[in-house]
């Protein structure tokens, strides 16, 4: 009778230790999980479009970094990326778990970059505990490897000039200069990011590498180029509301607004939306397609890293142009010398209207999606589901992206040269990326 309760007790110790040395599966829904929470923080505290861009490079490069240590397949990207050298090397003999030390310095380098660091800290320590209670020896081995390489990402983003630009001046408007940039309504904010062109680029060697033909000379003449594009823009506004709900136009450009911080006036209260930023709309997209491919762990961090590379040197060489050539709004030209109570659709951004941002991110995300997905991926995009849109369907991401880029147009917000010389502007800097980057051997 001992003899087989000590049995007993030998196959049960045996089954618990066997469990306890599984290693910790990490699905790539909770890389998903990761990146939409992140998404969500930036909703609640308002970042704007440049400022998100670097949120979600940093912790994405990091997640890759570590996947592509030892890897078959993936270059890592040192010395790729300027000022990327070195990163800690993987000990194979410590049986580190990739995908979960990737998970953890992701969520951790993200907590460096936002505000609302409780709300991330409680989506990370709930995983914590679950891959605690999985596999606890193999969870502290490869949070210590993840905080390592998390902490090398983390000094090599400190250097990339972002403190130094929180420092400088605001941009001057001088309401005397016809044709600058002015604030425009409601708030009449004060412009947005004015020294991102001075952020270290990732894969460009400078902002001003990639440059779209000069924007149209300011002329109040009915017969200039710039005139008539303007003229353009109240024309198709009217046209657009005598068809009201019906207007495609008006459905494209509200799906593809992505304007984080709508301000609303209500009486004598004035108040926030909050929204997505271009940027995390093409995030959306690439968990979207990554979902529809069944990639797995690796690849779609990979897509995430190459794509929001992509979206963070976009922003940086569009803002650089912005801010040269100071264009002004729409809004400004229109009320002044059309219609004084004349309202685009969508609420017109405070920065320089010169060229669009979303033609030139989503012309340079496309060119990236493609060339990881490959031409002609179709799929139904569901990114604005949340923000009480209905879901639209493409038959590719270059579709997609003309799409994004002609909304603006339609919203009220951008004059056609704008759209699509940012196009061409976004194409040449994504083709560019991906023929330079090595991320695959």
């Amino acid at each position: 009778m001992k003899t087989k309760i000590f049995s007993l007790v030998s196959i049960m110790f045996l089954f618990i230790s066997c469990k306890k040395e599984q290693s910790i599966v990490i699905t790539t829904e909770e890389y998903h999980a990761a990146v939409d929470n992140v998404t969500q923080i930036m909703i609640h505290d308002i970042f704007s479009p440049p400022v998100a861009s670097r949120i979600f490079v940093y912790p994405n490069i990091a997640a890759y970094e570590i996947m592509a240590q030892n890897s078959k397949t993936y270059t890592s990207l040192q010395n790729q990326l300027n000022g990327l050298d070195s990163i800690p090397k993987l000990d194979v003999k410590k049986k580190i778990n990739q995908p979960l030390a990737a998970l953890i310095a992701h969520m951790e380098l993200s907590k460096q970059l936002v505000f609302s660091e409780e709300t991330l800290d409680k989506f990370r320590d709930s995983l914590y505990q679950k891959w605690t209670n999985e596999n606890e020896e193999e969870f502290l081995v490869s949070k210590e490897y993840g905080l390592k390489v998390a902490e090398r990402i983390k000094i090599w983003m400190g250097k990339d000039n972002y403190k130094e630009t929180r420092t400088m001046s605001k941009f001057s408007v001088y309401a005397n200069q016809p044709g600058r940039w002015q604030p425009t309504p409601p708030s009449y904010m004060d412009a947005i990011e004015p020294h991102w062109g001075k952020i270290r680029t990732m894969v460009l060697d400078s902002a001003s590498q990639f440059k779209p033909i000069p924007a149209f000379t300011f002329s109040l003449d009915k017969s200039s180029p710039f005139f008539k594009e303007v003229q353009e823009v109240y024309d198709i506004s009217k046209q657009m509301i005598k068809k009201g709900d019906d207007s495609e136009e008006i459905k494209m450009a509200q799906f593809w607004d992505c304007n984080p911080y709508v301000s609303v006036t209500q009486g004598h209260m004035m108040f926030a939306k909050k929204k997505i930023t271009p940027g995390a709309h093409w995030m959306g997209i690439t968990k979207i397609a990554s979902k529809k491919s069944n990639a797995d762990f690796a690849k779609t961090v990979f897509a995430y890293t190459k794509t929001s590379i992509g979206i963070f040197d976009g922003f940086i060489s569009c803002w650089n142009e912005k801010f040269k050539s100071n264009a002004v709004r729409p809004e400004t030209v229109i009320n002044q010398h059309i219609d004084e109570n004349w309202k685009p659709i969508l609420q017109t951004p405070p920065f320089p209207e010169y060229t669009s941002g979303h033609s030139v991110v989503s012309m340079c995300s496309a060119s990236i999606l493609t060339s990881v997905f490959g031409d002609n991926f179709a799929y139904a995009d569901d990114t604005e589901v949340q923000f009480g849109l209905p879901i639209r369907k493409f038959k590719s991401f270059d579709a997609a992206a003309k799409e994004a880029a002609m909304s603006r147009f339609y919203g009220g917000i951008h004059y056609t040269s704008a759209i699509v010389n940012g196009m061409d502007h976004g194409k040449d800097i994504g083709d560019f990326i991906v023929g330079k980057l090595k991320m695959i051997k």
